[in-house]
Formats: structure tokens, C-alpha cells, sequence
């Protein structure tokens, strides 16, 4: 068994679908019925005992200055290369704090802190099982091990979530890769393209399994205003375009 001793919460992206409420924002920032998505992971990592926590920050960094000095064992990390690479950028930015560490996005709402238990038998991600339709990436998965994972979807697997776990060894391995891609100027993709596709044969993977609703994902200001009435003025603005 392992116990994840560290997090790297991603946040330095700007949320485009969010507009225009991330112009002046940065989407973790953005709050729901009143609390900062961000507050929603940072207090599940609390309440499963992880205090080391890392936030990678790019657009409008400044805002979020007010937590590294009001969250104890929470330090700031800047992605200087945020605004022309994709995420990986922000994993290479963080990669010294990889092994017995979590991975997640801040840019979403943690609802059951069960979802962020520090312990785990393999490196992996936190899944959904899925039997109807969806275009989210999808693993396949057999006594307990991920088998594959199809980055358009499909049915009936098990629909990846952005919380993640690994242990120390592939940590290690993770980093190694991520300053290989990144050094090397494959600076477009995802850093989970690194472990799920491009090294895939490299990792023994897990599941940690929830269930849907525990970890929300909200990808654009539709989404948003359908969970908290108080933004739809902001579609009705913008003339409900996407």
C-alpha cells in the first residue's frame, strides 16, 4: 500500500470556455454557491491528510497569492511557459515534487473528499464506470489493471477523471519523461498523453473507482450557470454563445 505525501493542483490555465468571467479571473478561482472550486480540493486534500501541497500558477498569478500565504505546507509554482504550451508545462514546472504525489486540476468542485483517500495500491487515476455513450477519455480495465485507453470515448469503461496517483518509482519515471518531451519541444500535448499513450507500456496502472457526481467537472460557462443560477446574466450577456 502507499500513502500519497504530496499534491500538485494545476492552475495556471486561463479557462477560455469560461469567458468572459476568466478575463478578469483565473477559472480555480471561480466560485460556486459561494466557494472557490480551488477551496474544494484544497480542504479534501486536508481532510485526507495531505498538507504539501504545490499550485502551479500562469495567468493572473497574482490573485493567487492570498493562499500561499493563509494555507500552511501551500507554495506557489510558476509556469512561465503557460500561455504558449499546453499542460505539460505546468507538470515540468512541478516535476520535483513527483512520487508518492496526486495530481488534479483546481478547476474543479470535489464533493465526496473520499475521492482524494491518500492511499493506493498502483499509480492511477480516479475513474467513473461509464456504460452509456461519451466522448472523455475511457480505460478499459481488467482485474484491476488498465488495459488501454481510447482518448475519443466510447461505452462501457471506465471514464478517466484529472485526480491522479503515483508512487514514488513512477514518479520518477514520470519526470524523466515529462523533462524528455518537454526539453525536446513536444510542448503541445497533455502531460497525461506522457504516461497514457506515448509511455503507456512503461507503467502497471490502477483505478481508484468513485462514483459520478463526487468529482465535478465543470468545462464552460453553460455548465457553470446550470449549477449556480447567479451566472446566467453573464450567458444572457453574451447572448447564450458558447
Amino acid at each position: 500500500m502507499h500513502t500519497v505525501k504530496r499534491a500538485i493542483i494545476m492552475a495556471a490555465g486561463r479557462g477560455n470556455r469560461m469567458r468572459p468571467l476568466t478575463d478578469r479571473i483565473p477559472k480555480p478561482l471561480v466560485a460556486v454557491h459561494g466557494v472557490r472550486m480551488i477551496d474544494t480540493v484544497i480542504s479534501a486534500l486536508h481532510m485526507n491528510g495531505i498538507r504539501e501541497i504545490g499550485v502551479v500558477v500562469g495567468y493572473r498569478k497574482e490573485q493567487f497569492r492570498e493562499l500561499e500565504e493563509s494555507v500552511e505546507g501551500l507554495r506557489l509554482i510558476e509556469n512561465p511557459w503557460y500561455a504558449d504550451s499546453n499542460n505539460i508545462s505546468s507538470l515540468y514546472a512541478a516535476r520535483d515534487m513527483l512520487g508518492d504525489c496526486m495530481i488534479l486540476d483546481g478547476d474543479q468542485i470535489i464533493r465526496n473528499p473520499a475521492a482524494l483517500d491518500a492511499h493506493f495500491e498502483k499509480s492511477g487515476y480516479n475513474a467513473v464506470w461509464c456504460e452509456q455513450e461519451t466522448d472523455e477519455w475511457l480505460m478499459q480495465v481488467r482485474d484491476g489493471r488498465v488495459l488501454s485507453c481510447s482518448r475519443t470515448g466510447g461505452r462501457g469503461g471506465w471514464q478517466l477523471y484529472s485526480v491522479s496517483r503515483w508512487t514514488m518509482e513512477d514518479g520518477k519515471k514520470l519526470r524523466g519523461q515529462v523533462e524528455a518531451e518537454f526539453e525536446g519541444g513536444n510542448r503541445r500535448i497533455y502531460w497525461d498523453d506522457v504516461a497514457m499513450f506515448r509511455y503507456f507500456d512503461q507503467y502497471d496502472m490502477g483505478i481508484h473507482v468513485m462514483q459520478r457526481g463526487d468529482v465535478m467537472e465543470l468545462d464552460s460557462l453553460e455548465e457553470l450557470a446550470a449549477m449556480d443560477s447567479s451566472y446566467e446574466s453573464l450567458l444572457e450577456n453574451r447572448g447564450g454563445v458558447g
